[in-house]
């Protein structure tokens, strides 16, 4: 291999690292926590806000969770 390709190789692993780095560290947020806070946040700015929420019911176990 030449030193340029060596370079170019080099760099955009460099690259791919860089962009995997990105996101937000934390829990994933469920869609009820989701609409809980957009709610919130429209109080906060004043604007229209929609029908509360509906929380899910439990968890219902499924036959294939073990496998997970």
């Amino acid at each position: 291999m030449t030193a340029g390709r060596i370079l170019v190789t080099l760099g955009l692993m460099a690259a791919v690292g860089m962009v995997s780095a990105c996101g937000r560290k934390g829990d994933l947020d469920t869609p009820y926590d989701a609409a809980v806070q957009a709610q919130k946040d429209a109080q906060k700015a004043g604007q229209p806000v929609g029908p509360a929420p509906v929380k899910p019911v439990a968890d219902k176990p499924f036959i294939l969770d073990p496998l997970l």
